[in-house]
């Protein structure tokens, strides 16, 4: 298993728990994610591309997954991930590689996942 995998498996259970204590929270904060990830001047794979660099920025592992996973289901090519990765190197300086790098093995993952699907569908996990 790689590192985005590994990542959202360690999650799985902790998250759902918490989701369950304070399930008005999760829901106020699955309407801001739509809100702020649906279509509009940006298409959704510019902006998981955006979340994918704030995610390593944040040094947010769960956030790296999540966003490399929905930026190669939304189209996002390992070329275009790695671009977003690097103006984070700008940005944020030493953390970036080590994050960007996490980031970009993540991408990488589930970019093949999907191109190792007939027709390219991303699986469903």
């Amino acid at each position: 298993m790689g590192y985005g995998k590994a990542v959202r498996e360690e999650l799985r259970v902790p998250a759902r728990e918490l989701r369950h204590a304070i399930p008005q929270v999760y829901a106020g904060y699955r309407e801001l994610h739509d809100s702020a990830l649906g279509p509009g001047a940006l298409d959704v794979k510019t902006k998981e591309l955006i979340a994918l660099a704030i995610a390593v920025s944040k040094e947010c592992d769960g956030c790296i997954a999540a966003h490399a996973h929905a930026a190669v289901q939304h189209g996002a090519t390992p070329a275009e991930a790695a671009e977003a990765i690097g103006v984070t190197f700008l940005m944020n300086g030493g953390p970036a590689t080590v994050y960007g790098a996490r980031a970009f093995d993540a991408f990488r993952e589930f970019y093949a996942e999907r191109a190792a699907q007939p027709n390219g569908r991303q699986p469903v996990s």
